[in-house]
This record gives C-alpha cells, sequence and structure tokens, in this order.
C-alpha cells in the first residue's frame, strides 16, 4: 500500500476541518477518497465542495461496502463514535476516531474488543498529547524526575461558551444528544492527559456536577472533582463553560518538587534532596527543603490534529508507534463518567466503575432528554478549539 484511503466518517464542524485538510494533501501518504454524512444538504454542499474525486455517500452500508477506503476517521455525534468504529472494524479497516471515545465505557469496552479481534490500527483523536509541554511533564513523572505523585491540580476554565452556541445544534449539551455536557464535549483532551502524563488511576472519585448552572442547558456546565489514588495522592479537577476570563492551570507536586504548566510554559521547582528525605533528616524544626527554579528544555512543536492524523498513517503504512492507541481512549471516559455518577449517587465512586449503573443512569437521562432534533444545525469556525 503506497497511500492511506481516508474516508471522513461525519462532515459538520470537526469532521468538514479533517475533511479539507485530507484533500489538501496536507498527510503524507493519505488521500482522502469518501465522505459519509447523514445531511442530504451537507452531502450536495460537500459534493461541490470538494470536488469530484471525493465520493460523497448519505447512506451507511453504501459507504462500508464500496471498497473505495482503507480506513476511516470517525467525527460524529458522540453517541455513533463506537458503533461506527465496531462496523468498520467489522470491514477490516483502520479507525481513527474524534474524542471522546464514546459515552459510556461499555460501549467503548465493546469497541475496544472489536479493534482487537480486527488487528487493524486503532487510534484516538488525542491531538494535546502532541504538545511539546505536555509530552515534557509526562517525561519529568514515568522517569521519577519529579519523586512520588503527591497532588494533582488542574483549573480548566477557559472554555467559555455562549448560550448561541448551545443553541446551533438541537443535540448540543442534551443527553440524549451528547451524553452529558463540558465532560464529554470540552474536556475529554484534558482528561486523557491527567492519567496519561501521570500513568495512573484513580482509586476513588467524589465529583459535584452542576447541571445548566449558567446555560440553559440539561447536562453539566460546572464541576468540581476530587480523586485518591492508592499511594496516597490526591487530585482536584475544575472545569466550567460559564467563566470569563478563564483559567488553564496544571500543578503537579511531588516528593522531588512542582511543576506548574500555564500560559503555555512550563515551570520546575526542582527539591536539592526529596522531601521525606529531607523530613527524616532535618532536626531544625521550622525549614524546608533548598529548592532551585530550573529551566526545562522544551523541544519541537505542536502538531495537533494533523499529527495525530499523520501519525495514524504511519503506523498504517510503517508501523510507526502510536501516539494516541485507542484503547486508552476508555481511561479519560471512566475519569468523565465517574464524575457524574458520583454527582447522581450523591457519595464516592470506587475505581473501576459499575458500568451496568451508570448505564442505568444515562438511560434514564437520555429518556428525559429534551433535546429537539429538528432544530437546524449551524457550522461553527472551529479554528480555535482543541
Amino acid at each position: 500500500m503506497e497511500n492511506v484511503r481516508l474516508g471522513v466518517i461525519g462532515a459538520g464542524n470537526m469532521g468538514g476541518a479533517h475533511a479539507r485538510y485530507l484533500l489538501n494533501g496536507e498527510i503524507n501518504g493519505a488521500v482522502l477518497t469518501a465522505v459519509l454524512d447523514s445531511s442530504k444538504e451537507r452531502a450536495e454542499a460537500l459534493r461541490k465542495e470538494l470536488g469530484s474525486n471525493v465520493q460523497i455517500f448519505t447512506d451507511e452500508d453504501s459507504f462500508f461496502a464500496s471498497g473505495l477506503v482503507d480506513a476511516v476517521l470517525i467525527a460524529t455525534p458522540h453517541y455513533f463514535h463506537s458503533p461506527l468504529a465496531i462496523k468498520a472494524f467489522d470491514h477490516q479497516l483502520h479507525v481513527l476516531c474524534e474524542k471522546p471515545a464514546g459515552v459510556y465505557t461499555k460501549q467503548v469496552r465493546e469497541m475496544n474488543e472489536a479493534a482487537e479481534r480486527s488487528g487493524k490500527v486503532f487510534s484516538m483523536m488525542y491531538n494535546q498529547r502532541t504538545n511539546p509541554l505536555y509530552q515534557k511533564l509526562r517525561n519529568l513523572i514515568l522517569t521519577g524526575e519529579l519523586g512520588e505523585i503527591r497532588r494533582v491540580n488542574w483549573l480548566i476554565t477557559n472554555w467559555y461558551r455562549s448560550q448561541s452556541y448551545y443553541d446551533s445544534g438541537g443535540w448540543r449539551a442534551t443527553w440524549e444528544g451528547e451524553g452529558g455536557g463540558v465532560l464529554i464535549n470540552q474536556c475529554p483532551h484534558q482528561l486523557d492527559l491527567w492519567q496519561w502524563m501521570t500513568g495512573m488511576m484513580p482509586k476513588r472519585m467524589r465529583a459535584f456536577c452542576y447541571f445548566g448552572k449558567h446555560r440553559d442547558i440539561e447536562v453539566e456546565d460546572d464541576v468540581t472533582a476530587f480523586a485518591e489514588y492508592d499511594n496516597g495522592a490526591t487530585a482536584v479537577f475544575v472545569t466550567t463553560t460559564g467563566e470569563a476570563p478563564g483559567t488553564n492551570r496544571l500543578e503537579i507536586a511531588g516528593s522531588r518538587g512542582k511543576v506548574v504548566v500555564e500560559n503555555d510554559k512550563l515551570d520546575y521547582w526542582r527539591l536539592r534532596v526529596s522531601e521525606p528525605e529531607f523530613n527524616r533528616e532535618y532536626k531544625g524544626g521550622f525549614g524546608a527543603p533548598e529548592c532551585w527554579k530550573v529551566e526545562v528544555p522544551i523541544e519541537g512543536k505542536e502538531t495537533a490534529h494533523r499529527g495525530i492524523t499523520q501519525n495514524f498513517v504511519d503506523a498504517i503504512l510503517k508501523g510507526t508507534p502510536l501516539i494516541a492507541p485507542g484503547m486508552e481512549g476508555i481511561k479519560g471516559l471512566e475519569l468523565s463518567n465517574a464524575m457524574h455518577l458520583s454527582t447522581w449517587l450523591d457519595d464516592w465512586v470506587e475505581f473501576p466503575i459499575n458500568e451496568d449503573l451508570y448505564l442505568k443512569h444515562l438511560q434514564e437521562k437520555a429518556a428525559q432528554s429534551t433535546g429537539k432534533k429538528d432544530k437546524i444545525s449551524v457550522v461553527l469556525d472551529v479554528g480555535g478549539t482543541y
């Protein structure tokens, strides 16, 4: 295979952006050959925009039976991610899936099993993993440079969304349409990075989700969560779409120092001796370990969505290791599901979460959903999003 024939499924905001850079030849070894979208109106517009070399489909079965694609990039509303990926694997196609991996972990577990059976390349569009800052922080943690993790604090509130954003599509911000709010829509990257950088999942979590606190929506738009780990470490995660100006500040404290990522900058304070060693040997009462602010070299540049797509294509053609293996998508989603479930139960939630109990509550919410399917969807500019 010299080129991977890629088909984009879902050509709305994000899918349309993917289709355009593929069409422009910005991914080496990939050619856009087909697009599937359920909207006949959008399909007609795509025919004019993408040209005669790209086949446009509105029928799912015809798309998969066409033989025109070797791999698919799924960019549909969240509930369709897992079923479409499973269908693609059943047709022996490679899969690159937009975040999140799905809406509930039981669904995603079935997707992972289908991927394993197929033996095909499976990747998630976790483009924040290409950010050199987060790559460096992950390296500091996993190599032991930061010592044992003690505390993680992530304040991520620069997701401001107006009411007009939520009104741009009838499926937006509904249990039936999206399966959640800020956690499932805006925060999948941060939830993925949280577990990816630390290499840890919590043992239990207590969360407080506020539904429609700032906007006329039925899902969460304000969240505070507290997690505990087996080694005694704790984490606090705070997010909302209703604050302006917002903040994106990640602070991770370990036994050998502290790292802060904010304003596209990484600051590292390193202890000359570890805190446990200092505490064990110091006899002077008041005092603290000597601390140095260290300049950490950050190399490379963030390649974002195109970087993940290129890596996916390279994995198919050359066997290049994946930056964001699809099987890992379930981890960040479990953090999101745990926050919902803790709020619904008004109690702590243990990991791994009770997937059947979560699905039961989600289905109850979806059955009462007020989303308007006949509302006209508006195509938004996603250039400034994650």
